[in-house]
């Protein structure tokens, strides 16, 4: 396993490009890139934003998913057309920036709530071989207000599109109402990153031992949110290192 940190640590007192740079101060072994506006959606602005990586390997990108994601599922072909364009500017900048995961939320629960997971694999086969021609993976996040928003929806849609992977997110699971352990079954040996928070990481030595036990050797992303200062981040980083080699 390797700790990384999450660039949505920083926001909003550092934008994208600065948050890379104190990442790559604190030491992390990788990096998650927040793409928050259409603005930082475009390869103009990763191509800005490359100089300032410094070395840090950036795991993994995640955009801002209410924006267009919801539209890759439209019955709309003109509608999942503009969902297609945002993504391929991602996928332009992912390419540029070295990212090989894409983590993807897909739609609001809030707005469908659609269980017809032949239909749901349909879109999702559309969207990982749009993203895999970039040499970008899908990995499907667990969400409570979007498609994965209990265990099972993933182990259904992995069923049907193989290629899929999927990010556990401690702090979704526990506005889902389900135990993390239920995701992890879920989730078991196609997980490529773990999110957690500050306060995840305390006292849970037993986190990091159901992790192995599932065979993880991804990321694990420290997500905080914006509520943490650096000097916490950085003994966040320390202390899942920490954690992580009592296990091995």
């Amino acid at each position: 396993m390797k700790v990384g940190i999450s660039t949505a640590c920083f926001y909003p007192e550092q934008e994208t490009e600065t948050a890379l740079k104190s990442i790559n101060s604190l030491g992390a072994d990788c990096a998650e890139v927040f793409l928050r506006t259409f603005y930082e959606y475009r390869p103009e602005f990763a191509k800005a934003v490359a100089p300032d990586i410094c070395g840090v390997n950036v795991h993994s990108a995640r955009a801002s998913w209410e924006n267009f994601e919801g539209q890759l599922f439209s019955a709309s072909r003109r509608i999942r057309g503009d969902g297609f364009y945002w993504l391929d500017q991602i996928m332009r900048s992912a390419r540029l920036l070295g990212v090989h995961n894409y983590t993807f939320r897909g739609f609001s629960r809030n707005t469908q709530n659609c269980d017809d997971f032949d239909a749901l694999s349909w879109y999702m086969w559309g969207v990982i071989e749009f993203c895999a021609r970039y040499g970008v993976g899908l990995c499907l996040e667990n969400a409570h207000c979007a498609l994965y928003n209990r265990p099972s929806v993933f182990a259904e849609l992995k069923r049907r599109c193989p290629q899929l992977s999927a990010v556990l997110n401690l702090a979704q699971a526990r506005r889902s109402g389900y135990p993390y352990t239920m995701y992890l079954k879920d989730m078991a040996g196609a997980i490529s990153q773990v999110n957690l928070t500050v306060e995840d990481l305390t006292d849970n030595a037993e986190l990091f031992k159901c992790l192995k036990d599932t065979g993880f050797d991804g990321a694990v992303i420290i997500d905080a949110g914006g509520h943490c200062g650096t000097e916490e981040i950085k003994r966040a980083l320390d202390l899942a290192n920490e954690l992580i080699y009592k296990i091995k």
